[in-house]
C-alpha cells in the first residue's frame, strides 16, 4: 500500500509558546511532520524548531522551507545540524527558492533559482557528510577547510519546495522528498508528472522520494468559516505565482501584479479585496471534515505520498487541529 502521511505547517507568528503547544496538539493527533516557514518577518524558524523538539518525542520536524537567498547553505547545513542532536533522527530539511514577494521586501533578486537550489543541495550534503575539499560552484564557493567541527549522526532528508515545471523536474532528481507549492488536483497531477519525470531523468526510484502536496488549508464546521480565513494566505499564493499557474485558473497578470504592489506597501485591505472565490478555489484546500476527507483522498490518488496542512489551518488554530486530528485524520489512518 502507497505510503500516506501528513505534516503540518506553522507560520510562528505568534509567541513561541502557542506555536509549541499546536505541535505538541499535532503530535498527539497523529500527525507525522512539522513544517515551520521561514520568512525574516516573523520569528526565527530554528529558535522556534529547537523549543518544539524539546516538548515532542516523535514526529519529524524541520523548516518549510528555508532559501539560499537569505541563508546561506552552509548556516543552513549548521542549523540543521544542530537541531538533529536535539531531536536525534527527527529533523527534516525544507529548501526552495523562496517567496519573491518577501525577497522584494529586502531588496534581494532571485538570480537564476535552479542552479541556485541545486548548489544549496549539494552544498548542504557536503557540509552535513564532512566531505574534504572546497566546492566551487557559480552560485556557491566554500574552501577546502569549511567543514564541521562535528558529526551528524543521523541522516537529514532534504526536501526541496517546487512550483514551476523545472524546479519539480529537479526536486525529483536531487530531493529526497518534494514540497508542491499547491492545492489544486490538476496542479497537483501535473506536479508529480513533472517530479517522476526528474526521478527517471537522475535513474533513481519513485519511491525513495516523499511526494508531499504543500496546501492552504482551513478546515471548520461550515463551508462558509472555512474559506474565509484562507483569503490572505491566498493573496500571497496569487502575488508569488508564475504566469503559467496564474493563466491556467484564469487570474490575470495585471490583477497578480496589483495584488502583489499592495501586499509590499502593506495595503492589505485592497490585496485581500481583490481574492475572488475562483482564487480560493484555485489555490486553497478548505471546507468541512467530509468536504476535506474528499478532496485530501482524491490528492493522494494523484500520487503524492504526503499531505501537508499549510497556514492558516482554520479560522481557529487550536480548534482547527483538533477538528482534524479527530474527524479528517482517522479516515486515512485507520485505513
Amino acid at each position: 500500500m502507497m505510503m500516506r502521511s501528513f505534516g503540518i505547517e506553522f507560520v510562528p507568528m505568534e509567541l513561541y509558546w502557542r506555536t509549541t503547544y499546536y505541535s505538541i496538539q499535532a503530535e498527539r493527533l497523529g500527525y507525522d511532520n512539522i513544517w515551520i516557514t521561514d520568512h525574516f518577518n516573523n520569528r526565527n524558524v530554528y529558535v522556534s524548531l529547537a523549543v518544539i523538539a524539546n516538548y515532542t518525542d516523535r514526529i519529524k520536524l524541520g523548516p518549510g522551507v528555508t532559501n539560499p537567498y537569505l541563508v546561506h547553505p552552509v548556516m543552513t547545513a549548521q542549523s540543521v545540524a544542530s537541531l538533529n542532536e536535539v531531536a536525534p533522527g527527527r529533523v527534516v530539511c525544507g529548501i526552495g527558492a523562496g517567496d519573491r514577494t518577501t525577497l522584494d521586501m529586502v531588496g534581494v533578486e532571485m538570480k537564476a533559482p535552479l542552479r541556485t537550489v541545486r548548489e544549496a543541495v549539494e552544498v548542504i550534503r557536503r557540509q552535513l557528510a564532512r566531505e574534504k575539499g572546497g566546492y566551487e560552484g557559480r552560485v556557491f564557493r566554500t574552501a577546502a577547510g569549511a567543514r564541521f567541527n562535528f558529526k551528524v549522526q543521523n541522516p537529514i532528508p532534504i526536501y526541496v519546495g517546487a512550483q514551476g515545471p523545472k524546479m519539480l523536474r529537479l526536486a525529483g532528481a536531487i530531493g529526497d522528498g518534494a514540497l508542491i507549492n499547491a492545492s489544486h488536483p490538476d496542479d497537483i497531477r501535473e506536479a508529480v508528472r513533472h517530479i517522476r519525470r526528474g526521478v527517471e531523468r537522475a535513474g533513481r526510484r519513485v519511491e525513495d522520494v516523499d511526494i508531499a502536496a504543500y496546501t492552504s488549508f482551513s478546515v471548520a464546521e461550515s463551508e462558509k468559516k472555512a474559506r474565509k480565513p484562507v483569503i490572505p494566505v491566498v493573496a500571497y499564493i496569487v502575488a508569488g505565482s508564475p504566469p503559467s499557474i496564474l493563466e491556467k485558473h484564469g487570474v490575470s497578470t495585471e490583477v497578480a501584479d496589483q495584488i502583489r504592489s499592495d501586499l509590499a506597501n502593506r495595503r492589505w485591505g485592497e490585496a485581500f479585496g481583490a481574492v475572488d472565490s475562483d482564487m480560493i478555489d484555485a489555490f486553497a484546500v478548505c471546507g468541512t471534515p467530509e468536504q476535506c476527507t474528499e478532496k485530501i483522498d482524491a490528492l493522494f490518488k494523484t500520487g503524492i505520498t504526503q499531505f501537508v496542512t499549510g497556514s492558516p489551518l482554520g479560522p481557529n488554530v487550536r480548534g482547527a487541529i483538533d477538528l482534524f486530528g479527530r474527524e479528517v485524520l482517522p479516515h486515512f489512518k485507520e485505513s
